[in-house]
């Protein structure tokens, strides 16, 4: 466990005027971006104790996480 946000730019640093463009222009994406954000604060918060959860709360949150990235990975390689 790193404790380290997992910023989608960092995560696709060759995208990011990509993913700008899309979260303008696309709805799904948008909504896709926004959510993963939202959870990946949330993983974030459980890591560090901000907001301390349980261990399967806090690995489902992870496996959210990681299928919100795959989707949006997808999203980033069907528009590139």
């Amino acid at each position: 466990m790193t404790h380290t946000p997992h910023e989608l730019a960092e995560d696709f640093p060759d995208k990011t005027d990509l993913i700008h463009d899309l979260k303008m222009n696309d709805g799904e994406f948008k909504h896709l971006f926004e959510e993963y954000h939202r959870v990946n604060r949330a993983v974030h918060r459980a890591e560090t104790n901000v907001e301390p959860i349980g261990q399967f709360a806090e690995e489902e949150l992870r496996k959210e996480r990681m299928h919100l990235k795959d989707r949006i990975a997808a999203k980033l390689s069907q528009a590139g």
